[in-house]
């Protein structure tokens, strides 16, 4: 079955919106990943300041394919977006990052149901 990766990230709250613009501005660029099967980018609601960025993959060796190729030359300015905070782009200067924090969570899904259909 797939694995998840979650990473919990700390985001004051005046940098919800950067870090929010930032991932949005990532337009598809981990979805053509091989091994890519989602992605979920949440926000909280109350009683932490710890955004969740949501990732599943087919396997742990696509994921970390991901991670030194496509992920790793986005956020060395090589690539357009594609994990962390959305990629940064290739301009001169890097943006200073939203988070302040990040920690990487690793599960391998064991159950999963979705909704009956009619």
């Amino acid at each position: 079955m797939s694995i998840v990766k979650i990473n919990a990230l700390t985001v004051p709250a005046e940098q919800r919106e950067v870090l929010e613009r930032r991932f949005a501005s990532r337009a598809g660029a981990v979805e053509s990943s091989d091994g890519f099967e989602w992605f979920e980018l949440l926000r909280p609601v109350e009683g932490t300041d710890q955004y969740l960025v949501y990732t599943r993959w087919r396997s742990e060796e696509d994921f970390q394919a991901w991670m030194e190729g496509p992920m790793k030359a986005a956020h060395q300015g090589g690539g357009g977006g594609g994990g962390g905070e959305g990629g940064a782009g290739g301009g001169a200067e890097r943006p200073k990052p939203a988070a302040s924090a990040s920690t990487v969570w690793s599960f391998e899904v064991v159950q999963q149901a979705a909704p009956k259909q009619p």
